[in-house]
């Protein structure tokens, strides 16, 4: 955990061959009929208008000029979307997805089932033939969940490499844990190191937060729950009833509810004189829009912002990761190449302007470098009921249009294969996100596909 002192994409499959550079552009093809085609997963994320302060840190952390960063943005929205569509249609055979490249321009997609290969390579994708199904290896990992010590403190499965990984602090700990919970020795990995997760206690949506106990941790995002402003965080900083100071030391707020260990989330309710924004806070201090929660693949570029690091980036490695910290064992966090030191809990981590989540511990600092782990955004605002903080959402229907019908709803948050009714139609959910007005099933085929 890292805390510490002050502040604070639904259609059919993406055509091979579809020209990246109209993505990049945000532009949209012409259907038969002359009307504009539905928006392209990147025109849905807003990749080019990503603010110059995340594309500088991208080119400062990655080795990337500022088109690059661009490029990358565009390529990782449609290999999600269309990862995303994959894993829909290969069903219990597919095997995970990633991109590589500076510019992620290659995708890959893994199935345990020679017959899929052609329909992946059909879109555009690599196709890589593995043994191991994604919903096997992650049954085995939730298998070596209920049994792990900080001995063997992180697990998560490599889709990459079509294992599952153990890290183990002290020798023989991952093997132990291997047999005691019964999982076949050939699903799994074991690798040393001696870089123990722990806590990174302080706060920040970049900004420091101060605990009412002692401490600082970094705000990650705002968010509302109706008419009540406040800001989501890491469970470890901080109790329900703690109260909290913003990074000018005025009295901010105070925890409504915290969730530690288990997951890391928790969300603070600020009084009258503090108000939400949809912003994070960026290199030098500039603001930097957040446009939604489209949960990004493997391999994607991630940027972080905390209190005491201020703003650094790297990729995501894994996503539903365990980490078991001497506090005890927390599931469901993503795994990533950014650093970070204490007084960074609690605080953002973004893709493009899409939250991701916000930072829970690691191993290393930011000199040396490091593995960071982050609790994804989206359970936290269902498990609460917590709105995110937006910019450019569409207004909706003027006076005297229609109002379609059905069960979708802005403010819900969405799992992938989850399905609702828009209009007279169905639609099943591709890419997990808090639905919000301007992303109405018929307008995002990056994160619904009509049935």
């Amino acid at each position: 955990m890292l805390r510490r002192h002050a502040r604070a994409a639904c259609t059919a499959l993406v055509a091979a061959g579809m020209a990246l550079a109209g993505l990049q552009a945000g532009t949209a093809t012409a259907a038969p009929d002359g009307k504009p085609a539905a928006r392209t997963a990147a025109r849905t994320l807003a990749t080019a208008a990503a603010q110059p302060e995340l594309l500088s840190a991208m080119q400062r952390d990655l080795g990337l000029t500022r088109p690059q960063a661009l490029t990358r943005l565009a390529n990782e929205a449609e290999a999600g979307a269309t990862a995303a569509r994959l894993r829909q249609s290969l069903g219990g055979a597919f095997a995970g997805a990633w991109v590589d490249g500076a510019e992620s321009g290659t995708l890959t997609v893994a199935t345990t089932r020679s017959a899929d290969t052609a329909a992946i390579r059909a879109t555009g994708a690599n196709a890589r033939l593995v043994p191991h199904s994604l919903t096997a290896l992650e049954r085995a990992k939730r298998a070596l969940d209920r049994g792990a010590t900080a001995e063997a403190p992180v697990r998560y499965v490599d889709v990459r490499a079509n294992v599952l990984v153990v890290e183990e602090t002290r020798a023989g700990a991952g093997a132990r844990l291997v047999e005691a919970a019964g999982v076949p020795r050939d699903l799994v990995r074991v690798v040393r190191t001696d870089r123990a997760p722990r806590p990174l206690y302080d706060i920040r949506g970049g900004d420091a937060y101060y605990m009412g106990g002692g401490g600082r941790c970094s705000v990650g995002f705002a968010v509302t729950r109706g008419t009540t402003q406040g800001f989501a965080t890491a469970g470890h900083c901080g109790r329900a009833g703690t109260t909290t100071s913003g990074f000018n030391q005025v009295a901010q707020g105070s925890f409504q509810a915290s969730t530690f260990p288990g997951n890391d989330m928790a969300w603070v309710a600020a009084n009258t004189n503090w108000t939400s924004t949809p912003y994070v806070k960026g290199s030098g201090g500039a603001n930097v829009q957040v446009t939604g929660s489209v949960l990004q693949p493997v391999g994607a570029s991630v940027c972080r912002s905390g209190s005491t690091t201020g703003w650094h980036c790297g990729t995501i490695q894994q996503h539903n990761t365990s980490v078991t910290y001497p506090e005890g064992t927390i599931s469901g966090v993503t795994r990533t190449t950014v650093c970070a030191e204490p007084g960074d809990s609690g605080g953002s981590y973004i893709s493009g302007s899409q939250a991701q989540g916000v930072t829970s511990g690691g191993s290393g600092n930011c000199s040396s470098g490091g593995t960071t782990f982050f609790q994804p955004l989206n359970p936290l605002l269902q498990n609460y009921g917590l709105t995110l903080k937006t910019t450019g959402t569409d207004p909706g229907p003027g006076p005297g249009e229609p109002q379609p019908g059905g069960t979708w709803a802005a403010g819900k948050v969405y799992a992938a294969g989850a399905t609702v009714t828009y209009g007279g139609a169905t639609y099943r959910c591709l890419q997990g996100h808090q639905a919000q007005t301007g992303w109405e099933p018929p307008n995002v085929p990056a994160l619904w596909q009509r049935q």
